[in-house]
């Protein structure tokens, strides 16, 4: 269905219902078919407007921070299975209200609120995250497996029995891979924490479980889950970020100004990697742009893309066009709806993109928009 950009302000994020809905579709039949627990990461997707959509297909969601948890209650009418690298004491009475599931990075850290978790008025599962040792993750940035590494807790540290009123285990080294990685991942999990899955009731596999993306093989990571449940009799959780909003929308832009810098043609637009896309540079990765291709192609108008903060890196390199590119068109960045607006910045005084939301019926509804009191509350 083609898009009226005339309705859209620029710059936007903007969902696609219907795309959205397919990739929970989908992810509810895995749910069903393993017999797994499939909960949203809202450092992922925290696109709080859609929480009822979201909640009509999968089981939860999960917290890595206080607001994170009370977004979920609130938002989504459930507790939040909830990890944080380390919890605030002054905040640990009000995250025990909004959880379910309360996940330790450390055996200090288990130790100092086992107590309060225990005595409290109501019951919640507590876990410890391990480390493997073991991620097939390129960029150190992302790798929680690196040697120093301060996520989770390595064997050395845990004695034959899980500590007292630990329920679950914890593991998150995966980084938008598919279920073969998760494979080779689970040999080092077993090798080395076997013996404590068997007294555990849950075992949460974290993220990175791309199975929204086109090639994922579902009936291996189905087969992956069953093993698991019938081997060590526990629960498993997955709690996807990137798969939930896999390619669910855009981002627009509109181009500002065009210039030529020693034979480089750059085109300045209304947003900014940096700040409305950091992953991009951070990963990185070259985002797909609509009606372009991704690389300088001889015969066809070559630009890099510029960002509009005063950042010398705020750019990306090379997309080619078919026609030369004005000042006042659009430019439309292709899936950015996970870890795009739980990421942004208002560097440089930079304004956020709006937020919309294209409904099934092809309706553009504007969910929310941005102004000078946003930039002044953040700093």
């Amino acid at each position: 269905m083609p898009v009226d950009f005339s309705k859209i302000p620029s710059p936007a994020y903007v969902l696609e219902e219907s795309l959205l809905k397919r990739n929970l579709e989908l992810i509810r039949r895995i749910q069903e078919q393993s017999g797994a627990t499939i909960i949203v990461a809202l450092k992922g997707f925290s696109m709080y407007k859609m929480f009822p959509m979201v909640k009509e297909y999968l089981s939860g969601a999960t917290a890595s921070s206080l607001n994170e948890a009370r977004l979920i209650v609130e938002e989504m009418g459930c507790e939040a299975h909830t990890y944080c690298p380390a919890y605030k004491e002054e905040e640990f009475n009000e995250m025990m209200e909004y959880s379910s599931h309360l996940t330790f990075n450390s055996l200090s850290q288990y130790a100092l609120y086992k107590d309060r978790v225990l005595g409290f008025r109501k019951k919640i599962s507590m876990g410890l995250r391990i480390n493997p040792e073991y991620a097939e993750v390129e960029t150190d940035m992302y790798n929680p497996a690196v040697r120093g590494s301060r996520l989770g807790i390595t064997r050395n540290l845990l004695g034959d029995t899980l500590p007292e009123g630990i329920e679950g285990i914890h593991s998150h080294t995966l980084c938008e891979n598919d279920s073969y990685v998760l494979e080779r991942t689970l040999v080092h999990i077993e090798e080395k924490f076997g013996d404590l899955l068997h007294q555990a009731k849950w075992l949460n596999l974290g993220g990175g479980h791309l199975m929204t993306r086109a090639g994922y093989d579902h009936e291996h990571l189905i087969g992956l889950i069953r093993r698991l449940r019938n081997k060590y009799n526990l629960e498993v959780i997955l709690e996807p970020g990137s798969a939930i909003a896999w390619e669910t929308g855009f981002l627009r832009s509109k181009v500002l100004d065009i210039v030529d810098s020693l034979g480089i043609r750059v085109a300045i637009l209304d947003t900014s990697f940096a700040a409305h896309m950091p992953d991009t540079l951070e990963m990185p990765y070259k985002p797909k742009v609509w009606g372009a291709e991704s690389e300088a192609v001889e015969g066809k108008y070559v630009y890099r893309l510029g960002g509009m903060t005063c950042l010398a890196g705020d750019y990306m390199s090379e997309y080619s066009f078919d026609a030369p590119l004005k000042v006042g068109d659009t430019l439309v960045f292709n899936d950015m709806i996970h870890y795009t607006m739980v990421k942004t910045t208002t560097f440089n005084g930079v304004g956020l993109p709006a937020i919309g939301i294209i409904r099934e019926n092809g309706e553009f509804e504007l969910f929310k928009s941005f102004g000078y009191e946003t930039f002044k509350d953040r700093i």
